[in-house]
């Protein structure tokens, strides 16, 4: 009764707003060449319905597969097993009716209207399309109609992967001891995979004066966070032009006629779990100060295709208990984790505020209504500023609690948080401050406004520009005085280059930043590895491979394999460079390999003869064009693709699995939504971008691999945000959509 009663506390919050307009909705969806829409309404509930036909359009297979997920259906959609029903039960535990409704609580009226309207969208176009849904999709029943509830479930499933959803499985096995338990072993690496590079640059420095921003995610190329070109306006209010997720339903990176934005992805906290002292007489006891709490089993109905499981899961008032084998729940202690993003109802309102954001400022004020998950903001402007913060969902974790409630068990990693779960001063602290209870404070958070740049890729606040670094926060956020990875040192040398060519920049040399491939790995090492090379028979094949290589990830480049494999071996040479990591001097440091040292000389011809050895093991040419050994395979035509591991140096950045006989391929992740953006003399916006793998996951959509195709010969679009571009591109096409 509880749950029912706030599902249709839930439908009047949604729904109420949509009631004086008698649930119409009329708005213009306008494609133009490569798959772009355009959406146009004159309301905030026709943008979203317009929003969402759009989106589903491209994406409905893997959004509807991303709803089946965050509602916990996996097992009655697509079968049973151990995977799908870890999944199910952990999203119907942790994502309740009543942070759905929080969350739609928070919503202004325009945000209000405008989820109703995305809502009854997407069940339109699946009226629409029902016979005619891509192939990967078609007659399944998982493409349903939704309501506002399951829409919400799906947003929150998305802010807490990272989180607590890093502990899925454990936290669906866990049960008290003496009961069965599945063996249950985590990745308690808690750094996510995906990336992102971004650069702003201020009026000191570009030759116009006005504010350059380059964004550049490094998101996957599969799945529910790929991206998704889209434009939205409501003429005088609103006019928007980026990327969503493909299971979103906002802008999340892009720009308007005043301000561009990005993000990347932070190094700050997330969750923290903590360790419980159990009552030695009850293990689903736990002590907090002087006082036991009860730990509260929930029991979860997950449906099957014939029925339904019941399913337990374990809460405290710090989070969920999980199990695994490095955590177990013994009679006398166990762990809880707690998420810095589940109960953050902020981010409507945020981006709703960034959409309409005229300048940096007011990116400022829009992020720190603390509505950003797990990301840093990179802006320009037309006025010329660049701006840089870290003002994402982060545990208030003071250096109290950092020096006192540390907690330490063998085998997992520094970076995993554990604090005493016992006792009270222990608790994430609580600051008026903070628009979300227990995060800290937006105010408390790193951020900085400059007429000169800003870079990040995915280090800390500290060296966002070195001559001016961010120092004295704590480190929660990140680390400082602390060695930058090498693809952080890579946009900073880079950047200082064309400054000391060309004095002032313009968008055409950010844009050739990324279309060169350097491989700033390559450019730092190679010649000392060379010199390890001289007169040794066994790897001279893959010697001369690097001898004639352009140290380029280019799709003509020769080599490339090669530093690629080696270098996976050895980065993880002890002692293997020359020259430390100087604090004083941490864009140039550290550099060179140890050549003086045999124990390094001897490591770094291991290291090429692994690499000569793997890659001839699998068939691949040591000196074939890098386009022939990284490719993106789309229906049946090898489409070549630049850019290498950033792991290693580079810049523009891939991420591959690897496979005998073919070579780097599928693509995992990396450049994905780039964008390059300025402002003309007449204060128009000059942006131009590319979606690297295209608009569509389809193989069916005409849109699958044509931008794909455009980015492996180093093109990319003219983005058209005015009317007179649109109106003008010789592929446009319109839909009128119109609901009572």
């Amino acid at each position: 009764m509880k749950h029912q009663a706030l599902l249709l506390l839930l439908s009047v919050l949604l729904l109420g707003c949509t009631a004086d307009t008698g649930d119409r909705y009329n708005v213009d969806i306008r494609w133009t060449s490569y798959g772009i829409p355009h959406v146009k309404a004159d309301d905030w509930g026709s943008l979203g319905y317009g929003f969402a036909y759009a989106t589903a359009t491209d994406g409905i297979c893997v959004f509807a597969r991303e709803l089946a997920l965050a509602n916990g259906t996996l097992s009655a959609d697509f079968g049973v097993s151990d995977e799908n029903l870890a999944s199910d039960t952990f999203h119907r535990a942790m994502i309740t009716p009543e942070t759905v409704q929080k969350n739609a609580a928070s919503m202004s009226e325009n945000m209000r209207t405008y989820s109703a309207g995305f809502v009854a969208g997407y069940n339109q176009f699946i009226d629409d399309n029902r016979q005619s849904l891509p192939a990967g999709c078609a007659d399944e029943k998982w493409v349903r109609p939704i309501n506002e509830l399951e829409l919400g479930r799906m947003f929150v499933a998305f802010g807490i992967r990272y989180g607590a959803g890093n502990f899925t499985a454990g936290i669906a096995a866990a049960a008290p001891p003496g009961e069965p338990v599945a063996a249950v072993q985590l990745d308690y690496d808690v750094t996510p995979e995906i990336g992102s590079n971004a650069i702003a640059l201020g009026s000191d420095l570009t030759q116009s004066g006005k504010g350059i921003l380059f964004g550049n995610p490094h998101y996957p190329w599969h799945g529910p966070a790929r991206f998704h070109m889209i434009h939205t306006t409501i003429p005088g209010e609103l006019d928007t032009m980026g990327a969503s997720l493909l299971s979103g339903s906002f802008i999340a990176i892009g720009f308007n006629k005043d301000v561009a934005w990005t993000h990347t992805v932070s190094t700050a906290l997330r969750m923290t779990l903590f360790e419980l002292e159990l009552n030695p007489e009850d293990p689903m006891q736990y002590r907090h100060g002087d006082e036991y709490r009860d730990i509260e089993m929930i029991t979860v109905s997950v449906p099957l295709a014939e029925g339904h499981s019941e399913q337990n899961v374990y809460m405290t008032h710090h989070g969920p208990i999980l199990v695994s084998d490095k955590l177990p729940w013994t009679r006398t202690r166990a762990f809880a984790v707690r998420d810095a993003v589940l109960n953050n109802d902020a981010a409507f309102a945020t981006y709703e505020a960034l959409q309409t954001a005229t300048s940096v400022a007011d990116v400022e004020a829009a992020i720190s209504k603390q509505g950003v998950y797990f990301v840093n903001t990179i802006a320009a402007d037309r006025h010329g500023s660049a701006f840089y913060a870290d003002i994402s969902s982060t545990p208030h974790l003071d250096m109290d609690i950092l020096t006192n409630c540390r907690r330490d068990v063998a085998g997992l990693p520094p970076q995993l948080v554990i604090l005493d779960g016992s006792s009270p001063n222990c608790e994430w602290r609580v600051d008026p401050r903070s628009a979300v209870p227990g995060n800290l404070p937006a105010a408390d958070m790193p951020r900085a406004t400059s007429t000169r740049y800003f870079t990040n890729s995915n280090d800390s606040y500290w060296l966002s520009n070195p001559d001016e670094p961010l120092e004295g926060y704590l480190p929660t956020i990140g680390p400082e005085k602390t060695a930058r990875r090498l693809r952080t040192r890579a946009g900073l040398a880079f950047l200082n280059e064309q400054l000391e060519q060309n004095g002032r920049i313009k968008a055409d040399d950010i844009q050739s930043l990324m279309l060169s491939h350097r491989h700033f790995g390559a450019e730092l090492l190679l010649d000392d590895v060379l010199t390890i090379c001289e007169n040794d028979d066994e790897i001279a094949m893959s010697c001369d491979a690097l001898r004639g290589w352009d140290r380029t990830a280019n799709i003509d480049s020769r080599g490339m394999q090669v530093w690629t494999e080696f270098w996976e071996h050895a980065r993880h040479i002890d002692g293997v460079y020359a020259v430390a990591f100087d604090p004083s001097d941490p864009a140039n440091t550290p550099r060179g390999i140890a050549t003086d040292n045999q124990v390094v000389r001897d490591a770094v011809r291991g290291a090429l003869v692994a690499a000569q050895q793997r890659l001839l093991d699998a068939g691949i040419e040591l000196d074939a064009p890098w386009g022939e050994v990284q490719f993106a395979e789309r229906n049946g035509t090898r489409i070549p693709v630049p850019g290498g591991p950033g792991r290693h140096g580079m810049f523009s950045y891939i991420n591959t699995g690897f496979t005998a006989g073919e070579g780097y391929t599928p693509i995992v992740h990396g450049n994905s939504y780039i964008q390059v953006v300025t402002w003309n003399e007449d204060g128009a916006p000059d942006a131009r971008g590319i979606l690297t793998y295209s608009q569509s996951p389809e193989p069916d959509s005409p849109h699958y691999s044509d931008q794909t195709e455009l980015y492996a010969q180093g093109e990319w679009l003219q983005l058209p945000f005015t009317e007179e571009d649109i109106l003008a591109d010789p592929q446009l096409k319109t839909l009128t959509l119109q609901s009572d």
